[in-house]
């Protein structure tokens, strides 16, 4: 769930872009991650100061552990980032905007120089990203989402300059959760391919999902493992549960009927599929009710829940099963599949699609990251 490459492209362009439309935007890209820089102070400083809360003082231990595992048991980048903290005091590091047509579940794009196309607009201030999805909705008719971002990369363009910075927005996070957090986060600067939003954030979650299960079977006490075993049930459960409804919406969307008429029909079966995707949720809830673990976590996106929300899901889960795969393949080895991610990049989108699609269907021993 992050905002990407084209922010850090404003800090050398904005100044180039002083004449243009998208001015403003840039500069309130540059002027919004240079606050959360300056906020930053050294984990090892908070650490030593006996002012810092006995709480925080906990989660910055914490961190500093999951970044060295990172690195020792994921392969994951040695480098600046994730060894200092911010607070942010707001709820989100940024604020994304995504939209799409009513019959369809395609993003609309944003595209920048240098960096390529996004699937998101990106804000430091609420106001600002609530503003543009009221301006796309009214004036383009398109369905809009607004998410709040605990977290993003600069894909270590910045490590020079002191790097990602742990922030409060995830900080207190349950042990599995911060965990992954940092792995996704630095799983991009890994790899991260221009114009793919769903390749990088695929990518991304199958390290992210790896990884935790290791960190939690080797570093973790069983409180942990359990606390996180319970969420993450219940987070695939409901992935299973979006992925199934995105299924039907496109096949709604799909059917392009020349007669008259077809449009209202295609919008009377979508009203349908929407309804169904909410009773489903709501019996998914009386079941974890019924197991004694009662959850009401994702009632605000299935409110919310429009073509824009389905789509950025997507980035996020569809090829997931392939980069698993594909760990599989490379036998449990992560400096072996992070070269092998590497590989797959450099192949156009449609091959590295078609590959992890067919690797995810293939059967194949699993290689547990356990």
């Amino acid at each position: 769930m992050s905002a990407r490459r084209w922010r850090w492209a404003a800090l050398g362009l904005a100044a180039l872009l002083g004449g243009c439309g998208t001015a403003g935007y840039y500069w309130q890209s540059v002027h919004g991650h240079l606050a959360l820089m300056a906020a930053a102070r050294p984990i090892d400083e908070l650490l030593a100061d006996p002012a810092t809360h006995a709480d925080l003082r906990a989660r910055l231990a914490l961190a500093r552990r999951v970044r060295a595992f990172a690195v020792s048991d994921l392969a994951l980048p040695d480098n600046a980032s994730y060894h200092r903290y911010s607070d942010l005091r707001r709820r989100a590091a940024v604020w994304n905007v995504a939209a799409a047509p009513p019959d369809s579940l395609t993003l609309r794009t944003w595209c920048f120089p240098v960096v390529g196309c996004v699937g998101y607009r990106g804000y430091y201030a609420e106001a600002d990203a609530q503003a543009l999805a009221a301006e796309l909705a009214r004036g383009e008719g398109l369905e809009v989402t607004v998410y709040g971002v605990p977290a993003y990369s600069t894909l270590g363009w910045l490590n020079w300059a002191g790097g990602d910075p742990l922030l409060s927005t995830f900080i207190r996070y349950p042990e599995g959760e911060l965990a992954r957090m940092v792995f996704h986060e630095l799983a991009h600067q890994v790899v991260y391919v221009d114009d793919d939003t769903m390749f990088n954030e695929s990518y991304a979650v199958a390290v992210e999902r790896l990884g935790v299960w290791r960190w939690l079977d080797t570093q973790a006490g069983a409180a942990a493992r359990r606390e996180y075993a319970a969420f993450d049930a219940r987070r695939q459960a409901f992935r299973a549960l979006t992925r199934a409804t995105r299924d039907e919406l496109a096949r709604v969307y799909a059917k392009k009927a020349p007669e008259a008429g077809a449009a209202s029909g295609r919008s009377a079966t979508k009203t349908e599929v929407m309804e169904g995707f909410r009773r489903r949720y709501a019996a998914l809830k009386a079941d974890w009710a019924a197991a004694g673990t009662p959850f009401d976590g994702f009632d605000g996106w299935v409110a919310r829940a429009n073509n824009a929300s389905f789509g950025v899901q997507a980035a996020y889960d569809a090829l997931v099963p392939g980069f698993e795969a594909l760990f599989a393949r490379e036998g449990g080895d992560w400096p072996r599949f992070h070269a092998a991610v590497r590989q797959l990049a450099e192949l156009p989108r449609a091959e590295r699609q078609a590959r992890l699609t067919a690797w995810a269907a293939a059967p194949a021993p699993p290689a547990t990251p356990r």
